[in-house]
Protein backbone atom coordinates (compact mmCIF):
# COMPACT_ATOMS: atom_id res chain seq x y z
CA UNK A 1 0.00 0.00 0.00
CA UNK A 2 2.82 2.56 0.96
CA UNK A 3 3.90 1.72 -2.59
CA UNK A 4 0.64 2.57 -3.89
CA UNK A 5 0.98 5.63 -2.48
CA UNK A 6 4.16 6.73 -3.19
CA UNK A 7 3.65 6.33 -6.77
CA UNK A 8 0.17 8.12 -6.63
CA UNK A 9 2.70 11.01 -5.50
CA UNK A 10 5.24 10.13 -8.43
CA UNK A 11 2.05 10.63 -10.70
CA UNK A 12 1.29 13.94 -9.11
CA UNK A 13 4.63 15.44 -9.52
CA UNK A 14 4.70 14.25 -13.11
CA UNK A 15 1.98 16.21 -13.81
CA UNK A 16 2.24 19.44 -11.84
CA UNK A 17 6.31 19.24 -13.84
CA UNK A 18 4.45 19.66 -17.04
CA UNK A 19 2.08 22.61 -15.86
CA UNK A 20 4.88 24.18 -14.95
CA UNK A 21 6.45 23.80 -18.26
CA UNK A 22 3.65 25.74 -19.67
CA UNK A 23 3.53 27.76 -17.36
CA UNK A 24 7.36 29.01 -17.85
CA UNK A 25 6.08 29.57 -21.77
CA UNK A 26 3.43 32.31 -21.37
CA UNK A 27 4.52 36.32 -21.59
CA UNK A 28 2.90 36.84 -17.70
CA UNK A 29 5.10 34.89 -16.52
CA UNK A 30 7.82 35.57 -17.81
CA UNK A 31 7.69 39.14 -17.24
CA UNK A 32 7.29 38.13 -13.27
CA UNK A 33 11.08 38.10 -12.17
CA UNK A 34 9.30 36.56 -8.39
CA UNK A 35 6.80 34.13 -10.42
CA UNK A 36 9.82 32.85 -12.63
CA UNK A 37 12.02 32.41 -9.24
CA UNK A 38 9.63 30.51 -7.61
CA UNK A 39 8.52 28.55 -10.45
CA UNK A 40 12.51 27.44 -11.67
CA UNK A 41 13.12 26.74 -8.04
CA UNK A 42 9.75 24.38 -8.36
CA UNK A 43 10.89 22.93 -11.03
CA UNK A 44 14.40 22.26 -10.23
CA UNK A 45 12.83 20.02 -6.83
CA UNK A 46 10.59 18.38 -9.00
CA UNK A 47 13.20 17.02 -12.44
CA UNK A 48 14.96 14.57 -11.06
CA UNK A 49 12.58 12.50 -9.30
CA UNK A 50 10.21 12.59 -11.92
CA UNK A 51 13.14 12.05 -14.53
CA UNK A 52 13.65 8.71 -12.01
CA UNK A 53 9.71 7.73 -11.71
CA UNK A 54 9.75 7.67 -15.93
CA UNK A 55 13.07 5.23 -15.62
CA UNK A 56 11.01 3.07 -13.22
CA UNK A 57 8.01 3.19 -15.45
CA UNK A 58 10.11 1.95 -18.15
CA UNK A 59 11.06 -0.51 -16.21
CA UNK A 60 8.26 -2.07 -15.28
CA UNK A 61 7.21 -2.16 -18.92
CA UNK A 62 10.05 -3.79 -19.08
CA UNK A 63 9.31 -6.94 -16.78
CA UNK A 64 5.98 -6.87 -18.35
CA UNK A 65 7.53 -7.81 -21.85
CA UNK A 66 9.71 -9.40 -20.21
CA UNK A 67 7.57 -12.03 -18.71
CA UNK A 68 5.60 -12.42 -22.18
CA UNK A 69 8.89 -13.49 -23.79
CA UNK A 70 9.26 -15.58 -20.78
CA UNK A 71 6.98 -18.29 -21.99
CA UNK A 72 8.33 -17.91 -25.33
CA UNK A 73 8.63 -21.91 -26.92
CA UNK A 74 12.05 -21.10 -28.29
CA UNK A 75 14.57 -22.16 -25.03
CA UNK A 76 16.97 -19.33 -26.21
CA UNK A 77 14.54 -16.55 -26.17
CA UNK A 78 12.77 -18.00 -22.86
CA UNK A 79 16.37 -18.21 -21.04
CA UNK A 80 17.06 -14.77 -22.24
CA UNK A 81 13.72 -13.02 -20.87
CA UNK A 82 14.39 -15.42 -17.47
CA UNK A 83 17.86 -13.60 -17.11
CA UNK A 84 16.66 -10.16 -18.10
CA UNK A 85 13.44 -10.87 -15.58
CA UNK A 86 16.22 -10.95 -12.76
CA UNK A 87 18.47 -7.88 -13.72
CA UNK A 88 15.46 -5.76 -14.01
CA UNK A 89 13.88 -7.15 -10.76
CA UNK A 90 17.53 -5.32 -9.35
CA UNK A 91 16.86 -2.68 -11.39
CA UNK A 92 13.56 -1.51 -10.02
CA UNK A 93 14.37 -2.46 -6.57
CA UNK A 94 17.29 0.27 -6.46
CA UNK A 95 15.58 2.44 -8.44
CA UNK A 96 12.60 2.34 -5.89
CA UNK A 97 14.66 2.87 -3.10
CA UNK A 98 16.40 6.15 -4.78
CA UNK A 99 13.07 7.20 -5.31
CA UNK A 100 12.10 7.24 -1.32
CA UNK A 101 14.97 9.52 -0.69
CA UNK A 102 13.98 11.56 -3.56
CA UNK A 103 10.43 12.00 -2.09
CA UNK A 104 11.53 13.13 1.22
CA UNK A 105 10.89 16.91 1.35
CA UNK A 106 13.81 19.17 -0.13
CA UNK A 107 15.33 22.05 1.68
CA UNK A 108 15.09 25.26 -0.44
CA UNK A 109 18.04 26.41 0.45
CA UNK A 110 20.13 23.48 0.04
CA UNK A 111 21.82 25.27 -3.14
CA UNK A 112 22.26 28.69 -1.82
CA UNK A 113 25.69 30.03 -0.76
CA UNK A 114 26.07 30.87 2.98
CA UNK A 115 26.88 33.16 5.46
CA UNK A 116 28.64 31.88 8.24
CA UNK A 117 29.20 33.97 11.55
CA UNK A 118 31.52 32.19 14.62
CA UNK A 119 31.87 33.84 17.86
CA UNK A 120 34.19 33.24 21.12
CA UNK A 121 31.71 32.39 23.46
CA UNK A 122 32.49 30.82 27.27
CA UNK A 123 36.40 30.49 27.60
CA UNK A 124 37.58 33.86 27.54
CA UNK A 125 40.67 34.13 25.58
CA UNK A 126 40.55 30.45 24.78
CA UNK A 127 37.24 30.75 23.43
CA UNK A 128 38.37 33.55 20.64
CA UNK A 129 41.41 31.47 20.07
CA UNK A 130 39.03 28.49 19.15
CA UNK A 131 36.86 30.72 17.18
CA UNK A 132 39.57 31.06 14.71
CA UNK A 133 40.40 27.45 14.84
CA UNK A 134 37.03 26.80 13.53
CA UNK A 135 37.21 29.51 10.67
CA UNK A 136 40.79 28.23 9.53
CA UNK A 137 39.13 24.69 9.51
CA UNK A 138 36.43 25.40 7.50
CA UNK A 139 38.21 27.42 5.20
CA UNK A 140 40.41 24.91 4.50
CA UNK A 141 37.04 22.86 3.95
CA UNK A 142 35.84 25.29 1.70
CA UNK A 143 39.17 25.23 -0.26
CA UNK A 144 39.13 21.24 -1.26
CA UNK A 145 35.53 21.95 -2.30
CA UNK A 146 36.79 24.52 -4.84
CA UNK A 147 34.42 26.78 -2.62
CA UNK A 148 35.09 30.92 -2.22
CA UNK A 149 35.51 32.31 0.60
CA UNK A 150 34.89 36.17 1.79
CA UNK A 151 35.29 37.89 5.04
CA UNK A 152 32.30 40.19 5.65
CA UNK A 153 33.31 41.82 8.96
CA UNK A 154 35.58 40.75 12.10
CA UNK A 155 36.89 41.82 15.69
CA UNK A 156 39.97 40.25 16.21
CA UNK A 157 41.01 38.80 19.90
CA UNK A 158 44.51 40.18 21.15
CA UNK A 159 45.49 36.86 22.48
CA UNK A 160 44.84 35.59 18.96
CA UNK A 161 41.60 34.42 16.94
CA UNK A 162 38.82 35.93 16.82
CA UNK A 163 36.22 37.88 19.07
CA UNK A 164 33.53 37.55 16.34
CA UNK A 165 34.27 36.52 12.80
CA UNK A 166 31.49 36.96 9.61
CA UNK A 167 31.76 35.36 6.18
CA UNK A 168 30.41 34.29 3.09
CA UNK A 169 31.19 30.99 1.31
CA UNK A 170 30.19 30.53 -2.19
CA UNK A 171 29.79 27.39 -4.52
CA UNK A 172 27.95 24.64 -5.22
CA UNK A 173 25.36 23.54 -2.93
CA UNK A 174 27.65 24.72 0.36
CA UNK A 175 24.07 25.29 2.31
CA UNK A 176 23.13 21.38 1.81
CA UNK A 177 26.98 20.86 3.50
CA UNK A 178 27.08 22.80 5.84
CA UNK A 179 23.33 23.52 7.35
CA UNK A 180 24.04 21.25 10.29
CA UNK A 181 27.07 23.33 11.83
CA UNK A 182 24.97 26.05 13.11
CA UNK A 183 25.28 25.62 17.40
CA UNK A 184 27.93 25.77 20.41
CA UNK A 185 31.27 23.78 19.24
CA UNK A 186 33.29 22.83 22.55
CA UNK A 187 37.13 22.45 22.82
CA UNK A 188 38.92 20.46 25.41
CA UNK A 189 42.64 21.20 25.70
CA UNK A 190 45.24 23.29 27.34
CA UNK A 191 44.97 26.45 26.01
CA UNK A 192 48.56 28.32 24.95
CA UNK A 193 47.43 30.92 28.16
CA UNK A 194 47.54 28.31 30.56
CA UNK A 195 50.93 27.84 32.22
CA UNK A 196 50.29 25.13 34.58
CA UNK A 197 49.00 22.80 31.73
CA UNK A 198 45.57 21.67 32.73
CA UNK A 199 42.82 20.85 30.14
CA UNK A 200 39.56 23.57 29.46
CA UNK A 201 36.87 23.60 28.37
CA UNK A 202 35.56 26.48 26.27
CA UNK A 203 32.83 26.93 23.36
CA UNK A 204 32.33 28.98 20.45
CA UNK A 205 28.83 29.15 18.81
CA UNK A 206 28.49 28.70 14.70
CA UNK A 207 25.42 30.24 12.86
CA UNK A 208 24.91 29.41 9.49
CA UNK A 209 22.42 31.24 7.28
CA UNK A 210 21.68 31.28 3.80
CA UNK A 211 22.26 33.67 1.46
CA UNK A 212 19.00 35.26 0.69
CA UNK A 213 18.30 37.39 -2.26
CA UNK A 214 15.85 40.81 -2.54
CA UNK A 215 12.96 38.84 -4.13
CA UNK A 216 12.72 36.38 -1.03
CA UNK A 217 13.52 39.06 1.54
CA UNK A 218 11.77 42.36 1.46
CA UNK A 219 13.21 45.37 3.53
CA UNK A 220 12.19 48.78 4.03
CA UNK A 221 14.71 51.58 3.39
CA UNK A 222 12.82 53.59 6.24
CA UNK A 223 13.01 50.73 8.81
CA UNK A 224 16.85 50.94 8.82
CA UNK A 225 19.57 52.73 10.59
CA UNK A 226 22.60 53.11 9.04
CA UNK A 227 26.05 54.71 10.64
CA UNK A 228 29.27 55.27 9.35
CA UNK A 229 32.65 55.24 11.49
CA UNK A 230 36.25 54.47 10.61
CA UNK A 231 37.53 51.00 10.28
CA UNK A 232 39.70 49.43 12.76
CA UNK A 233 42.25 46.62 13.35
CA UNK A 234 42.98 44.61 16.46
CA UNK A 235 43.35 47.09 19.77
CA UNK A 236 41.29 49.64 17.89
CA UNK A 237 43.92 51.01 15.97
CA UNK A 238 42.81 53.01 13.50
CA UNK A 239 43.67 51.64 9.62
CA UNK A 240 41.62 54.13 7.59
CA UNK A 241 41.49 58.00 7.97
CA UNK A 242 37.83 58.31 6.30
CA UNK A 243 34.48 57.02 7.57
CA UNK A 244 34.20 53.85 5.18
CA UNK A 245 32.78 51.26 8.12
CA UNK A 246 29.30 50.68 7.86
CA UNK A 247 26.69 49.49 11.10
CA UNK A 248 22.92 48.79 10.04
CA UNK A 249 20.25 48.39 12.20
CA UNK A 250 16.92 46.88 11.46
CA UNK A 251 14.68 48.61 13.39
CA UNK A 252 11.98 46.19 13.20
CA UNK A 253 13.79 42.66 14.44
CA UNK A 254 16.90 45.00 16.26
CA UNK A 255 19.40 43.14 14.69
CA UNK A 256 22.57 44.97 13.91
CA UNK A 257 25.23 44.37 11.08
CA UNK A 258 28.50 46.02 10.26
CA UNK A 259 31.12 45.75 7.84
CA UNK A 260 34.58 47.38 7.66
CA UNK A 261 36.55 45.10 5.08
CA UNK A 262 36.26 47.28 1.70
CA UNK A 263 37.81 50.57 1.61
CA UNK A 264 34.56 52.14 -0.07
CA UNK A 265 31.85 52.97 2.25
CA UNK A 266 29.60 51.73 -0.80
CA UNK A 267 31.05 48.51 -1.13
CA UNK A 268 30.61 47.85 2.99
CA UNK A 269 27.54 48.62 2.85
CA UNK A 270 26.45 46.50 0.23
CA UNK A 271 28.29 43.51 1.67
CA UNK A 272 26.23 44.90 5.11
CA UNK A 273 23.13 44.69 3.36
CA UNK A 274 23.68 41.00 1.79
CA UNK A 275 24.61 39.74 5.91
CA UNK A 276 21.09 42.12 7.06
CA UNK A 277 19.10 40.03 4.21
CA UNK A 278 20.74 36.85 5.35
CA UNK A 279 20.09 37.31 9.27
CA UNK A 280 16.49 38.37 8.79
CA UNK A 281 15.65 35.49 6.54
CA UNK A 282 17.29 32.75 8.99
CA UNK A 283 15.00 34.92 11.80
CA UNK A 284 11.82 34.35 9.69
CA UNK A 285 12.68 31.05 9.24
CA UNK A 286 13.61 30.18 13.18
CA UNK A 287 9.69 31.46 13.51
CA UNK A 288 8.55 28.87 10.98
CA UNK A 289 11.27 25.79 11.89
CA UNK A 290 9.60 27.30 15.37
CA UNK A 291 5.68 26.80 15.09
CA UNK A 292 6.25 23.39 13.35
CA UNK A 293 9.32 22.07 15.58
CA UNK A 294 11.38 21.10 12.93
CA UNK A 295 15.78 21.83 12.37
CA UNK A 296 15.72 21.79 16.31
CA UNK A 297 19.76 21.03 15.61
CA UNK A 298 20.55 24.01 13.46
CA UNK A 299 19.58 26.18 16.77
CA UNK A 300 22.78 28.19 17.88
CA UNK A 301 21.63 28.69 21.52
CA UNK A 302 23.72 30.35 24.39
CA UNK A 303 27.36 28.97 23.65
CA UNK A 304 27.03 27.31 27.37
CA UNK A 305 28.75 24.68 27.79
CA UNK A 306 25.77 22.39 28.44
CA UNK A 307 24.72 23.00 25.23
CA UNK A 308 27.43 21.39 22.61
CA UNK A 309 26.40 20.15 19.45
CA UNK A 310 30.00 18.57 19.37
CA UNK A 311 33.38 18.00 21.23
CA UNK A 312 36.75 18.54 19.79
CA UNK A 313 38.76 16.87 22.49
CA UNK A 314 42.48 17.11 22.03
CA UNK A 315 44.26 15.25 24.11
CA UNK A 316 42.42 11.66 23.11
CA UNK A 317 42.34 13.33 19.27
CA UNK A 318 38.59 12.97 18.88
CA UNK A 319 35.76 14.72 17.80
CA UNK A 320 32.14 13.53 18.89
CA UNK A 321 29.20 15.42 17.45
CA UNK A 322 26.81 14.77 19.92
CA UNK A 323 23.49 14.98 18.19
CA UNK A 324 24.07 11.42 16.71
CA UNK A 325 26.33 10.21 18.95
CA UNK A 326 28.69 10.27 15.99
CA UNK A 327 32.61 10.19 17.19
CA UNK A 328 36.28 9.60 15.31
CA UNK A 329 39.60 9.93 16.35
CA UNK A 330 40.84 12.51 13.82
CA UNK A 331 40.75 15.84 15.44
CA UNK A 332 43.98 16.48 13.58
CA UNK A 333 42.36 15.84 10.30
CA UNK A 334 39.05 17.15 11.16
CA UNK A 335 40.93 20.30 12.22
CA UNK A 336 42.84 20.45 8.55
CA UNK A 337 39.42 20.89 6.80
CA UNK A 338 38.52 16.91 6.43
CA UNK A 339 34.57 17.55 7.37
CA UNK A 340 33.13 15.07 5.16
CA UNK A 341 32.56 12.16 7.33
CA UNK A 342 31.53 14.19 10.03
CA UNK A 343 29.34 15.80 7.18
CA UNK A 344 27.97 12.59 5.48
CA UNK A 345 26.82 10.99 9.04
CA UNK A 346 24.78 14.21 10.04
CA UNK A 347 23.11 14.05 6.25
CA UNK A 348 22.36 10.45 6.24
CA UNK A 349 20.90 10.56 10.15
CA UNK A 350 18.84 13.52 8.32
CA UNK A 351 17.84 11.21 5.67
CA UNK A 352 17.09 8.14 7.78
CA UNK A 353 14.45 10.68 10.55
CA UNK A 354 12.76 12.27 7.42
CA UNK A 355 12.31 9.06 5.37
CA UNK A 356 10.98 7.35 8.45
CA UNK A 357 8.56 11.18 8.88
CA UNK A 358 7.29 10.37 5.52
CA UNK A 359 6.44 6.63 6.14
CA UNK A 360 4.48 7.73 8.92
CA UNK A 361 2.59 9.80 6.70
CA UNK A 362 1.73 7.71 3.97
CA UNK A 363 0.67 5.03 7.00
CA UNK A 364 -1.78 7.82 8.41
CA UNK A 365 -2.87 8.29 5.06
CA UNK A 366 -3.49 4.74 3.80
CA UNK A 367 -5.72 4.44 7.56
Amino acid sequence: MQQDKMIERLTAMEKRLNEIDELLCKDEVISNIKMMTELNKERANLEEPVESYKKYKKILSDIEDSKIMETDEDPEIAAFAKENLKELAKQQETLYEEMKLMLIPKDPNDNKNIICEIRGAAGGDEANIFAGDLFRMYTRYAESKGWKIQVLDSSESEMGGFASISFMIKGEGVYSRLKFESGAHRVQRVPKTEAAGRIHTSTATVLVMPEAEEVEVEINPADLQIDTYRSSGAGGQNVNKTESAVRITHIPTGIVVACQVERSQLQNREIAMNLLRARVYALKQAEQNEKIEAERRLKVGTGERSEKIRTYNYPQNRVTDHRIGFTIQKLDRVMEGELDEIIDALINADQQDKMALEAKKMNDEIK
